[in-house]
């Protein structure tokens, strides 16, 4: 608190730097969020709690909370707990008339954050459905799968490098209610504990994200008590999947979280300030251009754009997606049955997609020159993040897996799912 010259105290918004009173110290950074499949931002726009990505900052007043008690009663949805709106409580119903009821109690040394398809208020971060392919306009789901309180994270405030993360978040009466059919369990005398309808996977890396030698790690669902488990056979079958006991639901950098429907990647404070700046994937675009790359068929260079954009540009870079070989835009070689081309320098016939950079650097494993793209949307990026993303298997469904370019969501095609680019310039 600051004194004012009235003598009353004001809260001081940012802690303060040094003997410099005018500048003023950074929030402290758990973390950021980000949702694959955007570049950079939403095609509508950033606004409010909707956006691309969301950093998670330490709080000027803590609202984190820790489990207090839990006991039996027989009409949860009367019971004082869910009642009164200023007590968090989770209703684990076993039965029509039996159910457990948590209640947990304010916690000072934690910052809570919650994840949903909901804008209500209890909600930080509104996640919607993402479509896979480069995003123009508005697309809506009929039907979402995501959960409107999806899942809640949990910052330590003395130590922010501890951030965990629970399926499921507290609704605007700080209730969460598991209903009968879900999937619960109170066994060997342990606290009682559940699974959300469609889950919430998680993925932690092998070893570094950021530095290019990290590798992929397992899928695995966090549950509501904050539980590591294997699997279920599919995404909302009723059995659980076995408990992971040296797994754990702190997130790492590069962690991954699955809401079914659309796929986040937690990047540490630690971790983003070793990643590339969105500065330097403009150099990395700036220095290629510089080096005025041609077509070979039309003669003219070409120019990498920072956006695709839907109008025809003769300066437009396109690949081939056999071959690698970049050119601008002709009719040379089409074959008018399949819509291939044949590329005119080595008469590979195959797939030709716009050329765009990958602009999004929390997805970048490495900082470089972005000479590769994946196949077949054609966004640019260094090589250990093309391969790095190619390796990943991400949720499709009730109990599918595919690769897909991080920066539009698109199903990786073909083996390996991407393509080392070459130009006709100076840098080859």
């Amino acid at each position: 608190m600051v004194k004012r010259t009235d003598g009353t105290e004001s809260p001081i918004l940012e802690e303060r730097e040094g003997t410099n009173s005018d500048k003023p110290k950074q929030q402290i950074k758990y973390g950021e969020l980000v949702i694959l499949g955007y570049n950079g931002f939403l095609p509508q726009g950033d606004r409010g709690r909707r956006r691309s990505k969301f950093m998670l900052h330490k709080r000027q007043d803590p609202n984190g909370v820790k489990r207090s008690k839990h006991y039996v009663v027989k009409t949860p949805h009367s019971s004082q707990a869910i009642l009164d709106a200023r007590q968090h409580s989770i209703s684990y119903t076993l039965s029509r008339n039996h159910a457990v009821i948590v209640e947990y109690t304010a916690d000072d040394d934690t910052d809570m954050f919650q994840i949903g398809r909901s804008s209500e208020s209890p909600i930080d971060f509104v996640v919607m459905d993402t479509i896979p392919g480069d995003k123009c306009g508005e697309n809506k789901v009929m039907q979402s799968t995501i959960s409107r309180f999806a899942c809640r994270i949990l910052s330590d405030r003395n130590c922010p490098k501890v951030c965990r993360i629970y399926a499921a978040g507290f609704d605007t009466s700080r209730n969460i209610f598991l209903g009968e059919k879900a999937t619960k369990w109170h066994d060997n005398g342990r606290e009682i504990d559940g699974l959300t309808t469609n889950g919430v996977l998680i993925m932690h890396p092998k070893g570094t994200f950021c530095g290019g030698e990290g590798k992929c790690g397992f899928w695995l669902e966090a549950s509501v008590g904050g539980g590591v488990f294997s699997l279920r056979e599919s995404r909302s079958a009723q059995q659980k999947g076995q408990v992971i006991e040296e797994e754990t639901n702190v997130l790492q950098d590069g962690t991954l979280i699955d809401l079914c429907g659309a796929t986040l990647l937690w990047r540490s404070a630690e971790g983003l300030e070793k990643s590339p700046s969105k500065r330097d994937l403009e150099r990395e675009i700036d220095e290629i251009n510089a080096g005025r790359p041609q077509c070979p068929v039309g003669l003219n260079t070409l120019v990498i754009p920072r956006k695709v954009t839907p109008n025809e540009n003769q300066q437009q870079p396109y690949v081939y997606l056999n071959c690698g070989h970049v050119q601008g835009l002709h009719d040379w070689g089409q074959d008018k049955d399949s819509g291939d081309r044949k590329c005119p320098i080595c008469l590979e016939l195959g797939p030709v997609v716009k050329v765009c950079m990958g602009l999004e650097p929390s997805f970048y494993v490495d900082s470089g020159p972005p000479t590769f793209a994946f196949n077949p949307c054609g966004h640019m990026a260094t090589e250990k993040t093309v391969k790095y993303w190619a390796n990943v298997a991400i949720p499709h469904g009730t109990n599918g897996f595919h690769a897909v370019c991080p920066f539009c969501a698109s199903p990786l095609a073909g083996v390996p799912g991407y393509i080392r680019l070459i130009f006709q310039d100076n840098v080859d």
